[in-house]
């Protein structure tokens, strides 16, 4: 997370929900949506603020999906 944040900027980051088509490659501790919690302590625990880890876990999802659905 921390490489593509420094790679492309927070404004351009987020994580998706969707777990079908992953072939079992997940990341360890993140087997599904019920660990999220866990993920946003990670995010706190690497300095993440909490505006950034609301970009990350939704907003910036929502931003560049109502600009595509226009």
């Amino acid at each position: 997370m921390d490489y593509i944040v420094n790679l492309v900027g927070i404004d351009f980051v987020a994580i998706g929900s969707d777990f079908d088509g992953t072939n079992g490659y997940l990341v360890e501790g993140l087997s599904n949506v019920t660990k999220y919690p866990y993920l946003t302590l990670a995010l706190l625990e690497r300095g993440y603020t909490h505006n950034q880890i609301r970009k990350i876990l939704g907003e910036n999802f929502l931003r560049v999906f109502k600009q595509v659905c226009k």
